[in-house]
């Protein structure tokens, strides 16, 4: 844990922490003007695969905030990243997700195919079917590596959760009878791409999040000073028995501590 006024970079996990549903959470807008204006160099860090970082930055956009693909990761990056240290370029990969998961697979030069594959990377698919399924988990059987996005076992929507990336994940891993290696929040791998991707030093760099049992776990396993606000998943009560460093209401209310720090530093 470090102070606040010595924090360089930020981590931030997305539904939340800066919008709920199609709804931005108060002061978004003034919060990353001020990332901006110091400058603090941020990368938005999500397990939600179920979009690209384009289609992220154009949410980011109609909830008023200019934010480029490069400044956010999602798990189907790590994922993919993931991949490429155990496999070589054009290694035969079958995907079991959406669209946007396919595309950060091929874009770390793999191969997506439905045989023949080395691996299984899995997330959310809404237009699952028993065939997908039967397809996916045979070649588990047969030998391929199990790789799960992530395991949060549902996902925030507007009008309430509906299954996430482990409720799939379960329901292959027990047909397969094989356990997956998840790569998302909690484990650390989504934070060290963000990381290399700032070239951030991890003694200062902070991890923003709303779930104790995912941004705040990987933060901490990553070595990060964590911030737990509440405005999503997490009450103060659960922040606390997790272990966060920083507890706030929101980001207005970490933005306005953040301040008063640094000018307590100004006046010294």
């Amino acid at each position: 844990m470090i102070p606040l006024q010595d924090i360089t970079h930020l981590i931030i996990d997305m539904d939340g922490v800066l919008y709920r549903g199609s709804e931005p959470l108060p002061r978004l807008g003034e919060f990353f003007a001020c990332l901006r204006a110091r400058p603090v160099p941020f990368i938005l860090a999500t397990n939600n695969a179920t979009r690209t970082p384009e289609e992220r930055a154009a949410q980011m956009a109609r909830l008023g905030v200019s934010v480029s693909p490069a400044e956010i990761v999602v798990s189907g990056q790590a994922a993919a990243r993931f991949l490429r240290r155990e496999f070589p370029p054009g290694t035969r990969v079958h995907v079991f997700g959406m669209p946007a998961l396919r595309r950060a697979v091929e874009e770390e030069g793999f191969v997506v195919a439905d045989t023949d594959v080395r691996a299984v990377v899995a997330s959310v698919d809404p237009e699952v079917t028993y065939a997908k399924v039967t397809r996916a988990m045979r070649l588990i059987r047969g030998g391929a590596r199990f790789i799960a996005t992530n395991l949060d076992p549902n996902i925030p929507a507007e009008d309430g959760p509906i299954p996430g990336s482990g409720s799939m994940v379960a329901m292959l891993a027990t047909a397969s009878e094989v356990q997956p290696m998840a790569v998302g929040k909690p484990e650390p791998f989504l934070y060290e791409l963000a990381l290399d991707r700032m070239g951030a030093p991890r003694a200062t760099t902070a991890a923003v999040g709303d779930r104790v049992e995912t941004d705040i776990l990987g933060g901490q396993r990553a070595g990060l000073t964590t911030i737990c606000v509440l405005s999503g998943a997490a009450d103060r009560a659960r922040a606390a028995a997790g272990g966060s460093d920083y507890i706030f209401a929101d980001i207005g209310a970490l933005l306005d501590a953040w301040q008063a720090a640094l000018a307590d530093r100004g006046r010294v």
